[in-house]
């Protein structure tokens, strides 16, 4: 008599213990997830403050780049309305014009405001696009600032929604607490 009711405890004790290492699994898998998901969002969050650091650092080589175009941009046209003002000159004076006569005077004056009308105008341009660049450059760190913050707060997020089913007793602890 004695011998079935000990087979029968031993029978479910086995069929207690393939419960108890099916759930073990089960919970290992579980916890082994949201260390992947947890994982996985902080890596993108991370390699999406990288690229965006590497847009900005794109955009202030460009940045610097038009700087120098736009200097060398300036000189060119500086150049340009120099040489015309040379121009003019020698034809005024193979004309028979004096160079310090009001007339000659007055052109001269005008071409020299026209020369810093032109160069100022280029200067402008530049610097537009200077500021235009500097925010483009600002926004792409912004961004990978926002990436970063999003993939650490969505891993505290899916650590936060696993925690019970990773720590059971965590809830209950916190029940008996209150």
């Amino acid at each position: 008599m004695c011998a079935p009711a000990l087979l029968a405890a031993l029978g479910t004790g086995g069929a207690a213990t393939a419960a108890g290492a099916a759930a073990a699994a089960t919970t290992g898998l579980s916890t082994l997830g949201t260390i992947l998901s947890v994982g996985g969002t902080l890596i993108s969050g991370i390699q999406g403050m990288a690229a965006a650091n590497a847009n900005a650092r794109a955009i202030e080589d460009q940045r610097q780049t038009e700087a120098q175009l736009t200097a060398v941009q300036d000189q060119r046209t500086r150049q340009k309305m120099a040489s015309a003002i040379r121009q003019q000159s020698a034809e005024l004076a193979a004309r028979g014009v004096a160079l310090d006569s009001v007339t000659a005077m007055q052109l001269g004056q005008t071409a020299a405001q026209e020369m810093s009308f032109e160069s100022q105008s280029v200067r402008t341009t530049g610097a537009a696009r200077d500021r235009e660049l500097s925010a483009s450059a600002k926004a792409a760190r912004a961004q990978g600032a926002s990436s970063l913050l999003k993939g650490v707060f969505s891993a505290a997020g899916g650590l936060v929604t696993a925690a019970p089913d990773i720590w059971p007793g965590l809830l209950r602890d916190q029940r008996q607490l209150a």
